[in-house]
C-alpha cells in the first residue's frame, strides 16, 4: 500500500462543564462498563499463524515460498471447515510492464444466507526492502512480518472461530495477492503496480453479483504492530462510514479507544479502494501515523519487519474488535 494523499484533521470533541449558582449535590457519572469480547479470538494463535508464515520467506508473487503461503492459508481454511472456496488465478501486468502470476483465495461460511460481510487481507510481501538505507539490502525481498504477516494471520483466527461459533450473518474471507509490488521508492509518486491483486478480483467479479454483495467489508493490513494506531483512512470514512462506524464503535466499547483512534488519518492506496470500487463500502484498518508527514511506521518495507515489531497485545484487540461486528450482526 501507500499513500495517496494526506490530510491532518482532529475530529473536535467538546466538554460541557454545568455550573450551579445553587448549593445543589454535584451529580456524578458512572462511566458504562466496557464491552465484552464475543467468541475466543486467541493473540497466541494469531501470532503463531504469522510465525509460520515468515518461516516460507519472502511471499513474492512467483516464488515457491509464496505458492508454499499460498497452499497453508487453503490447507487452514479446509481445515477450519468454511462451506465454499474459490482460487482465483490470474496473470497481472506489473508496474514494469512485466507479467506477474497471482493467486487470490476466497472463502466464506453459509453461502445460503444474503446478508453477508466480508473480511480480506494481502499475503504477498514486498520485493524489494526499499526503504531500507543500505543499497543491498534495498534490493532483497522482506518477510513482512506485518505487512503481509498479520492480516492474513488474524483472518485464520476468526476463521477458527467461526468454525465454533457461526455468526448469524454470512462472512467471507479473502486473501489478495500483489498487494504489495507497486512502484519502488525511487520512483517517488508512481502509484503503478499496487493492489493487482485486488484489481484483478474487482475486474473479474467473483464470487459476487449486483445482487447479492456483501453489506460492507473490512481490510486489515499491518494490525500487528508493537504500539500501533489506526486512525481513519479518509478514503475509507467518505466512502464506507457504515463499516467506519461498526469498527471503530466497537474498538471504543470494547475499551480500546486508545489504539483506534477517530482521528483522521492519510488517503491510502490499498485492497479497499478496488473492493468499494466493486459495490463493497469497505474499511481499512491499518497502521499509519497521524502527523505531519501522514507516514508508516519506520519499520514499513524495511527488513526490520519481523516478528520483533509484533505485538500479542494488538493482534488481540483487533481480533476482538473484529469479532464483536461480527457477532452483532443480524440478519
Amino acid at each position: 500500500m501507500t499513500i495517496k494523499h494526506f490530510a491532518a484533521l482532529m475530529l473536535a470533541a467538546a466538554a460541557i462543564v454545568a455550573a450551579s449558582c445553587t448549593k445543589t449535590a454535584k451529580t456524578t457519572r458512572t462511566p458504562a462498563p466496557a464491552a465484552t469480547p464475543i467468541g475466543s479470538f486467541s493473540a497466541d494463535s494469531a501470532y503463531r499463524f504469522i510465525e509460520e508464515q515468515v518461516a516460507f520467506g519472502p511471499r513474492v508473487p512467483g516464488t515457491g515460498a509464496h505458492d508454499s503461503c499460498a497452499n497453508y492459508i487453503i490447507d487452514k481454511l479446509r481445515a477450519y471447515g468454511l462451506d465454499t472456496m474459490l482460487i482465483q488465478h490470474g496473470t497481472v501486468t506489473a508496474y514494469d510492464g512485466s507479467q506477474m502470476p497471482i493467486t487470490n483465495i476466497i472463502a466464506g461460511n453459509k453461502p445460503h444466507v444474503r446478508r453477508r460481510v466480508v473480511l480480506a487481507a494481502h499475503y504477498d510481501t514486498r520485493a524489494w526492502a526499499d526503504r531500507e538505507h543500505d543499497e543491498i539490502k534495498s534490493t532483497q525481498p522482506i518477510v513482512g512480518a506485518n505487512d503481509g504477516g498479520s492480516g492474513v494471520a488474524v483472518l485464520l483466527e476468526i476463521a477458527r472461530n467461526i468454525q465454533l461459533r457461526d455468526p448469524e450473518i454470512g462472512v467471507d474471507l479473502i486473501f489478495f495477492d500483489a498487494e504489495d509490488q507497486g512502484a519502488p521508492e525511487e520512483l517517488r509518486g508512481d502509484n503503478r503496480g499496487w493492489c493487482l491483486g485486488s484489481e484483478y478480483w474487482a475486474q473479474h467479479r467473483e464470487p459476487y453479483r449486483s445482487d447479492n454483495l456483501p453489506a460492507y467489508g473490512i481490510l486489515l493490513d499491518m494490525v500487528g504492530g508493537r504500539d500501533a494506531r489506526f486512525y481513519y483512512d479518509l478514503f475509507s470514512q467518505e466512502n464506507a462510514p457504515t463499516a467506519c462506524i461498526k469498527v471503530w464503535g466497537e474498538a471504543d466499547a470494547l475499551g480500546y479507544g486508545h489504539i483506534f483512534r477517530r482521528q483522521l488519518g492519510g488517503t491510502i492506496i490499498d485492497d479497499h479502494v478496488n473492493m468499494t470500487n466493486r459495490g463493497i463500502p469497505t474499511a481499512d484498518v491499518i497502521e499509519l501515523y497521524n502527523d505531519a508527514t501522514g507516514s508508516f511506521p519506520a519499520y514499513w518495507h524495511t527488513h526490520a519487519d519481523d516478528m520483533s515489531i509484533i505485538s500479542k497485545s494488538t493482534l488481540q484487540m483487533v481480533g476482538n474488535t473484529v469479532l464483536n461486528v461480527l457477532y452483532k450482526e443480524q440478519l
